[in-house]
């Protein structure tokens, strides 16, 4: 568990320096790889108890909004 959370911190620090570069023209291979990291980092926070409650937050706020919206 302690090194599944180091990983996903390496990888939220990748990821925001990634993302947080200049806007310029990327490769396909460049924004696969941008994809890859990601989705790597959402499966190894997804069983976390952080993870967990980072989606039943996001749920409640999509519920809210879809409950909002509907007449």
């Amino acid at each position: 568990m302690i090194l599944t959370l180091n990983v996903a911190v390496l990888l939220a620090v990748i990821i925001y320096f990634r993302i947080r570069r200049h806007v310029q023209a990327r490769s396909r291979s460049d924004q696969w790889l941008t994809v890859s990291i990601v989705l790597v980092f959402g499966v190894l926070i997804a069983p976390t108890e952080f993870g967990q409650g980072l989606l039943d937050v996001l749920g409640n706020v999509v519920k809210n909004i879809s409950a909002s919206a509907s007449p």
